[in-house]
């Protein structure tokens, strides 16, 4: 059965490897169907991958192979929320080490160019606080960050 909404993401070529990379990767993630073109197309051959299904974190995604055309940018991103350092030192060293680039406030890039926020869930609690000094405490901490740190943020709730 085809999912009403489906995120496509637009690849140059690698959407085969990507989405193979995203299933190793996190949880409740697969690939599910790999579609290659019934004929030639302006980036391809008949017979390449031309559409990929896969799911990410339980979300439906569509990898088109649609060529270079276009990029990702930070305006699309991913959120995973994590449990503790354990789970946000895999995953983001997942994406960072096999490529992938980091940035700040736990934002980093694939090599593929999408971006991942590794989002602990103490730090999405903390910075959401109706207690507006942990929030400010958290969310100052945080925007010292590249990888986030759980003990920081927990110490920032603390005060």
């Amino acid at each position: 059965m085809v999912a009403r909404n489906t995120i496509c993401l637009w690849y140059d070529g690698t959407a085969l490897d990507a989405a193979t990379f995203y299933a190793q990767t996190f949880p409740d993630s697969a690939v599910n169907a790999v579609h290659h073109a019934p004929s030639d197309f302006p980036s391809g051959k008949q017979g390449d991958v031309l559409t990929v299904d896969f799911t990410v974190a339980g979300i439906p995604c569509i990898g088109l192979n649609g060529g270079p055309a276009f990029k990702h940018s930070e305006a699309f991103s991913f959120q995973i929320a994590t449990d503790d350092q354990a789970e946000t030192d895999r995953l983001w060293n997942a994406i960072v080490g096999n490529g992938g680039q980091e940035s700040a406030c736990g934002w980093c890039r694939d090599k593929w160019g999408l971006s991942w926020q590794i989002s602990p869930r103490v730090l999405t609690e903390a910075v959401t606080s109706k207690d507006t000094a942990v929030a400010r405490r958290a969310f100052e901490a945080m925007m010292t960050m590249r990888k986030i740190d759980v003990a920081a943020i927990e110490a920032a709730v603390r005060g």
